[in-house]
Order: C-alpha cells, then sequence, then structure tokens
C-alpha cells in the first residue's frame, strides 16, 4: 500500500475528525469540519479526500456488528451466550430499536451514514480543485459515488424508507424518502462510477497486479445485483428490471471473457478465500482492503487474524455460527469442505473432533464458517492457511494485511443466471456460466455440467438463486449481496422464520440429529422485512418517530 507524505495525514487526520465527531448519524459536533467547497487547494487534497474515505469504508466493513442484520439469512445464526443479546434479535427477527450494535462506536448504522458523509463531501466539493485533470475529478467522483450507492443499498434494504442526505450538513428535521427514492439515487450514483477506467496500473490504486479500489467492473456488477433486488420485494419491478440485471451482469462477463477486465474463476474453490491468494485475488471484482501500516487494534486499518467466528473451544471466539439446516441441505464437494471446517480442535484436550462430537460443548456444539479463518503475519512467515485441527493461539496471535471480498466473478455468473431464468428466458450463455460454478464446487473428480440446455426458466433461476447461496455461504464483511439480501428479494424470509420456529431435527452425520439451540417465537408480521430505527436518532428527529414503512415503499 502506499506511504503518505505527512500533508496526506495531515489531511485526512482533519477529514477524520469532521466525520468522526459524532455519537449517531444526526448529532455531531461541528468543530473542525471541512466546508465542503472550500476544503479541496490541490491535488494531495483529493487524493487526502479519497484515503479519508477509504477509511471509513474500511472501519464500516470491518467486524460481525458492522453486518449484524445478515444474522437473519439462513446461513448464519448467533452465539448462545447471555452477553450476544444483540445479535439473537436480529438472528429471531425481533429487533429492537435500542439494539445498540445499530448506534455504538463499531455499529452499522452509525457507520453507514459516516460513508455517506466522506462520499458527498468528495463529490460536493471536488469540481473545485485547481490544477488536476478531468480524469482524476472523474477518479474521485467515482470512488465516492461508488461508496455513497453501496452504502444506501445496504440501508434501504434494512432499514427501509430512509433519510436521503445529499450534503455535508445535518438537518435534525429531515424526512425520510422512499424506497423507490433512494434505488433512484443508487442507480444514479453507480452510472456515475461506471465511468471509472476498467483497470488501473499505479500504486496506490494497483496492488499486485489487481485494483484495490472502485473500478468500471465494480460498478457494473454491483449495478447488476442493485437491478435483481428491484426486480424483487419490496418494489416488486419484475422482468424489465430481471432484464436490466442481466444485461449488466454480461458487460462484466464479456469484458472478462475478452481481456478487457482480467477477472477469472479460479479453477478450486479453496483458492478464493485462502491465504496464499488473497493480496492478488483475480476472482474479486470490487474488495475492501486493510493494511497493518496504518494501525492495528479495533480501531486501526488491519484486519485480525481470524476474523469469523471459531469455536471458543479452540482459544479463539466468536459471534456466530452456521445454521444446522443449511449445512444439511449444502452440496457435497470441495466447496462444502472449504465453507465449513471438518474438525475443531479442543484446547484442553489437545486433539480435534467433529463439531457434532459429544467430546464439544454442548453450548458450541454447531458448525461454523472457515472462510475467513485467516493466519496472522507475525507467526512464521504468515503464509500458510489456518489449520482447524490445530490451537487458534498456534496460528493467530495479532493483525494482518488482508482483503474482504465485495463481490466476485462467480456471484456475477449466478446473477445473470438467475436474471435470465427470472425474466421468462434460457440461453446457452446462462447456462454455460452456471455450470462453471457448479462444476468448480464439485472438484474435477465430481460430476460435471449437470445444469443442461432443456432447463426451464423457473428451473435456471432457482438453481442460480441456490448456487448463490452456496458460493456465498457465511461470507457477510462487505458483501453486497449475503444470504439474507437474496431471501428478502425473493420474499422468503417468512419461510425461514416458520422453519426457524418449527426447528426440526435434521440428521448432521450418520445416526447424530440435532436442532438449533435457540428460534423465533410469536407469528410472522411483515414489519419484521426492516429493521427500526435506532431510538437514539428519533428522539432526535421527530420525523423518524411513528412512519409507516409500507406506505413508503414507491
Amino acid at each position: 500500500m502506499k506511504t503518505y507524505n505527512l500533508h496526506k495525514i495531515a489531511v485526512m487526520a482533519l477529514v477524520m475528525l469532521w466525520s468522526v465527531s459524532c455519537t449517531d448519524f444526526l448529532a455531531e459536533d461541528p468543530k473542525g469540519q471541512i466546508l465542503d467547497n472550500s476544503s479541496f487547494a490541490d491535488r494531495n487534497d483529493l487524493e487526502g479526500a479519497i484515503h479519508a474515505l477509504n477509511r471509513q469504508v474500511n472501519m464500516g466493513t470491518k467486524g460481525m456488528i458492522n453486518f449484524i442484520p445478515m444474522l437473519q439469512g439462513d446461513d448464519l445464526s448467533a452465539h448462545p451466550a447471555s452477553n450476544k443479546a444483540n445479535g439473537r434479535e436480529f438472528d429471531n427477527y425481533d429487533v429492537s430499536d435500542m439494539n445498540n450494535s445499530m448506534t455504538t462506536s463499531m455499529g452499522n448504522w452509525i457507520w453507514l451514514w459516516k460513508i455517506v458523509k466522506a462520499s458527498n463531501y468528495i463529490i460536493n466539493g471536488v469540481a473545485n480543485t485547481p490544477d488536476v485533470t478531468p480524469d482524476e475529478i472523474t477518479f474521485a467522483l467515482g470512488q465516492a459515488y461508488y461508496w455513497r450507492a453501496w452504502a444506501y443499498f445496504y440501508l434501504v434494504r434494512v432499514w427501509g424508507p430512509i433519510p436521503k442526505m445529499l450534503t455535508g450538513e445535518i438537518d435534525l428535521e429531515i424526512g425520510v424518502a422512499t424506497v423507490a427514492e433512494i434505488y433512484d439515487l443508487i442507480i444514479h450514483d453507480l452510472k456515475e462510477a461506471e465511468k471509472l477506467p476498467a483497470n488501473y496500473t499505479e500504486s496506490p490504486w494497483a496492488m499486485n497486479g489487481v485494483n484495490v479500489v472502485v473500478s468500471k467492473g465494480a460498478a457494473e456488477a454491483t449495478l447488476s445485483y442493485v437491478y435483481l433486488c428491484m426486480a424483487g420485494w419490496p418494489l416488486n419491478k419484475g422482468t424489465e428490471y430481471y432484464q436490466l440485471a442481466a444485461a449488466e451482469a454480461l458487460k462484466v462477463i464479456e469484458a472478462s471473457d475478452n481481456g478487457t477486465y482480467y477477472y477469472r474463476l479460479y479453477d478450486e474453490y479453496w483458492k478464493i478465500h485462502s491465504k496464499a491468494y488473497n493480496s492478488n485475488n483475480t476472482e474479486v471484482i470490487m474488495a475492501v482492503y486493510y493494511s497493518t501500516a496504518f494501525g492495528t487494534g479495533d480501531y486501526g486499518q488491519a484486519g485480525r487474524g481470524t476474523i469469523n467466528d471459531l469455536h471458543d473451544i479452540s482459544g479463539a471466539y466468536n459471534d456466530t455460527r452456521a445454521e444446522i439446516g443449511f449445512y444439511c441441505d449444502f452440496p457435497e464437494g470441495p466447496r462444502k469442505e472449504w465453507t465449513y471446517p471438518a474438525v475443531t480442535y479442543h484446547k484442553t484436550k489437545y486433539q480435534a473432533y467433529p463439531w457434532w462430537s459429544t467430546e464439544i460443548p454442548e453450548e458450541e456444539r454447531q458448525p461454523y464458517f472457515r472462510k475467513s479463518a485467516f493466519t496472522s503475519d507475525n507467526n512464521s512467515a504468515g503464509t500458510y492457511e489456518y489449520d482447524h485441527s490445530q490451537s487458534y493461539e498456534s496460528q493467530c496471535n495479532g493483525w494482518t494485511d488482508q482483503l474482504h471480498q465485495v463481490v466476485r466473478l462467480a456471484e456475477v455468473y449466478c446473477w445473470y443466471a438467475e436474471a435470465i431464468g427470472r425474466s421468462g428466458q434460457t440461453n446457452a450463455k446462462a447456462i454455460e456460466v452456471l455450470n462453471k460454478v457448479r462444476n468448480r464446487a464439485n472438484g474435477a473428480d465430481g460430476p460435471q455440467n449437470i445444469y443442461s440446455a432443456g432447463m426451464s426458466p423457473n428451473d435456471l433461476a432457482e438453481a442460480a438463486y441456490n448456487e448463490h447461496g452456496w458460493e456465498i455461504a457465511g461470507w457477510y464483511w462487505g458483501s453486497i449481496a449475503a444470504r439474507y439480501y437474496d431471501m428478502q428479494r425473493m420474499d422468503r424470509v417468512k419461510d425461514h422464520f416458520n422453519y426457524r420456529k418449527q426447528n426440526p431435527e435434521r440428521e448432521v452425520a450418520p445416526g447424530v440429529f440435532m436442532k438449533e439451540p435457540f428460534g423465533p417465537t410469536g407469528e410472522w408480521d411483515q414489519s419484521k422485512m426492516f429493521v427500526p430505527y435506532p431510538a437514539t436518532d428519533v428522539r432526535m428527529n421527530p420525523n423518524l418517530a411513528n412512519v409507516d414503512k409500507f406506505k413508503l415503499i414507491n
């Protein structure tokens, strides 16, 4: 990563003061603010503002608290311990407006608004920068438009109708925009980001041969999924938007096929989330990069060694687990083997056991994910993969450089195939790319090309929907398309709520039957599709009180 000169550090520090001085998005201390239209004095200010925006993105995509709503998906479950109540509220679809995972210093709601503010700062001020080229202005704007779209895309799917803030000013009387209005803004911003270059070759925007900032392909891929969501719940725009989703995905696929974009599918699934391929991952279209060069710890810019949630008995810590039903329904093969570790280490018995073994304490007897198990750089050479048959302490005792994946090529393949199917069509390209995803999942020794040209449009769509769920199971850090979002746009959250209430026993291994340790109670209500606004913000702005969100969709 690039080393800042002192001027850039000063600029970034000042912007940081401006953007993190609040306890929630409506409350801030105005001291230390930079005025949007007067602070871009030269190129260094422009570049410093981009780094400051990336800092907000870094902190807003760092840990489970940032993505706690993803516990509403059928792949993830919360920890049963008493201090994990915030997570269980989401897992049980009973979220309180006092849930402090939305507004504490590492919360999701608050950091999303910080990203919006940092983006607005660039969008409203960068055009005044003297002695810079039009391309440099386009680059800065493209980064800001993309991340503003990313933040609003998260906000509108989780909270529904929300304020539309386009400046750095705090308006304590702002009302909420409709879901449709927020999506219009997202589309506008991503189309602006599509003006970015296809590839970067110079530091600090390229590293190890791959882009480390937003590119044209990242904007296209994200827009494809935005259209896919707009076609489904709650806007239900249908066929036209499925066609738009397919068209955007096809741009990425064709540009990758002809070499315009360097993205390519790895030949083996394990490489996607490996340590060995992390820093130069050519399947990743968009990622957030973490570096030890700018601080470690919860408020630094490094990633934690094994950011995922490992068994406590391995010597690690955790907030989440995998859901048993999703684990049981997951197709066997290399993809499942790399998604879930076969064993977990027991630090007091000095050996490893399958997660369902009676040697594992009952409160920890649940599957876990392995995708983000990441050895720390200060252990040995730091290049080996995490070994679940060994203790946590023997592999991880610090922070590390790494990337968190936002979107990758296999996802775009799935979105294209699903969008084609849901628009009432099939075609050879959709079948081809979906088979590429599944063939790799099955491995060279497994069945190949299981999807045939004779598939119906609905069968194609459902196959692609399922493949995407298996591809991204348990991965939520920065992802624009975590499993919960797929369930939400297809209006299938209610089905999962009822399944969790029934909590059937599942055979997790031959002769071993288990069920989830807890689940939702009461009856389903459509209001559960959106999370309440944090009470702290509602108290400051009466316009956020008593909002009938379902009258503010279109």
